[in-house]
């Protein structure tokens, strides 16, 4: 695991809730103990957010600071989302699908060097064509 580390929404939520974790969780592990940078991109809090306004997942507190602790206790960092990760995400060789999110997380392992862990396959097959670094959680 050379490459820092870039969580999918997916792989936020499992980490904070341990729910389909253990892989991730031994995943995670391995990061933390090679010094192994972990980022989360900000469109992950629009998406939990809206899954949370739409029922799919329900957090304990607002999703806001349920956000910001995911952040404190996990020792990740926020990755930055500005113009740059935004317009690339709109041009995206070979398309990877219409989703925003997957979309911005994608531009933004791109734009940084960063492996995506996800289970989105969209994502992972997007990485077997060679546009992205990714890992499967």
């Amino acid at each position: 695991m050379s490459a820092p580390l870039l969580l999918d929404t997916c792989a936020v939520i499992w980490a904070a809730t341990g729910c389909n974790a253990e892989r991730l969780g031994e995943q995670l592990n391995e990061a933390h103990e090679n010094r192994t940078p972990i980022w989360i991109s900000p469109i992950s809090s629009w998406e939990i957010g809206t899954l949370a306004a739409t029922g799919r997942i329900r957090v304990a507190r607002p999703v806001l600071s349920w956000f910001e602790e995911i952040l404190t206790k996990s020792g990740a960092a926020l990755a930055e989302l500005g113009p740059r990760v935004l317009v690339a995400s709109t041009e995206l060789p070979d398309g990877i699908n219409r989703d925003p999110a997957d979309r911005i997380i994608v531009a933004t392992a791109r734009e940084y060097g960063l492996r995506v862990v996800t289970r989105d396959r969209n994502i992972l097959n997007y990485a077997e064509k060679g546009h992205v670094m990714a890992m499967a959680c």
